[in-house]
């Protein structure tokens, strides 16, 4: 929980801040958000070197690795700042990505080390450290951004660099056992094969959309927010209370999910996304942004799980491995399209028509979900308390 809470402040920090720092030091607005993006792409490349290495080198040197880099660049995004460097701001950003591909890994090493029976319970650990990664994020941007004269947020960059060396000393001290290489010696379909199946290509795409369309507009929040007047700290504080928003409902969306099925609750977070554009639209106060945000987290929540749930269901166990890690990387480079595009379109457009995209974009998915849910029922996954850690 605690390598959750301190890893997962960094997404946070991130998000609160790359976007207003692009602005500050690129030449042109529209690629204010390309820090944003170069961070989650370097999540997504990382996702499988973190796997080889995870293989080969264990759980524990990976995990320091990922935290030594990290510190590495919160060190190297305050220089970036102080110099007013914008590309070697976005180089930073890009390989503090790779301590969160790290931090992935976190449930599965829980439930690796949790008797017979009590994976849940310690998966569930594990997802606490995302509430708390919330408030610390957010709370250290507020109380740092100021603290080098002259260089506004480079401070918070050098708290980053910090707060990774802090999870140093107890990643050292982790006694876990290695990552598994398969799940089952049976041979599995080929990738393709599997990626070709109805069940698959609507977790996918459903788990694209909520994540793509999360990080497209949580991306520019913070840039649209500042725009209209308000202060970066209310700014910040959104960020903070969306993020609580995103971590908050698993506790209880698996459970919903086994109760109301797949199909229902993916559908209800997607229009959840749909309600946050709505509520965007609805005006321009630090009210109508916030409820946005938590709106936009509540419904990643549900359809996110949902979609995790879906493709939990189109692979065979000894197929776990090459499905999770493609379904992952889909993930992650919409998420980095996503939220380079965003900047774009804000500096092109506007806040509202940026939400104005996500609108049709949930009906198209809703539809094809929909279409597909007979296919959805039949198909037989994981636990579902597994996927989600609760118990």
């Amino acid at each position: 929980m605690v390598m959750q809470a301190l890893a997962g402040a960094v997404g946070p920090i991130m998000i609160s801040l790359a976007g207003l720092i692009g602005l500050q030091l690129a030449r042109d607005p529209a690629l204010a958000t390309l820090p944003v993006a170069g961070y989650n792409i370097g999540v997504a490349v990382a996702m499988l070197p973190v796997a080889w290495l995870l293989a080969r080198l264990g759980r524990r040197v990976t995990y320091l690795l990922g935290a030594l880099l990290c510190s590495g660049a919160g060190l190297l995004a305050a220089a970036a700042i102080v110099g007013e460097q914008f590309w070697l701001f976005a180089a930073a950003a890009a390989v503090a990505g790779f301590y969160t591909a790290c931090a992935q890994n976190y449930r599965f090493a829980a439930a690796d080390l949790a008797a017979a029976g009590q994976q849940p319970r310690a998966i569930s650990k594990v997802m606490l450290g995302g509430l708390a990664a919330a408030v610390i994020g957010p709370q250290l941007v507020i109380y740092s951004q100021a603290a080098l004269p002259g260089a506004p947020y480079a401070g918070s960059f050098v708290a980053l660099a910090g707060l990774a060396l802090l999870a140093v000393p107890v990643i050292a001290r982790l006694q876990v056992p290695p990552a598994a290489a398969t799940d089952s010696a049976a041979p599995g379909r080929p990738l393709l094969a599997i990626v070709r199946t109805p069940v698959f290509l609507v977790g996918a795409l459903c788990g694209v959309c909520s994540y793509g369309l999360m990080a497209f507009v949580m991306t520019a929040a913070p840039l649209a927010m500042v725009g209209h007047g308000h202060a970066v700290n209310d700014a910040t504080l959104g960020i903070q209370w969306h993020v609580l928003a995103m971590f908050a409902p698993s506790f209880f969306s698996g459970r919903w999910i086994e109760r109301y099925g797949k199909v229902p609750i993916t559908g209800l977070g997607l229009l959840l996304l749909a309600a946050a554009g709505l509520a965007a639209l609805s005006g321009l106060q630090v009210v109508h942004f916030w409820g946005s945000l938590v709106l936009l987290g509540l419904g990643w929540n549900l359809s996110f799980v949902g979609a995790t749930a879906i493709i939990a269901g189109s692979y065979r166990p000894a197929e776990r491995a090459k499905v999770q890690a493609a379904n992952d990387f889909l993930v992650f480079a919409t998420v980095a399209v996503a939220s380079l595009s965003a900047g774009y379109l804000l500096a092109e457009n506007s806040w509202q028509q940026l939400n104005q995209i996500i609108l049709p974009v949930v009906a198209a998915v809703v539809l094809v979900l929909v279409s597909c849910r007979r296919a959805v029922a039949a198909s037989a996954g994981e636990s579902l308390r597994t996927v989600v850690g609760e118990d």
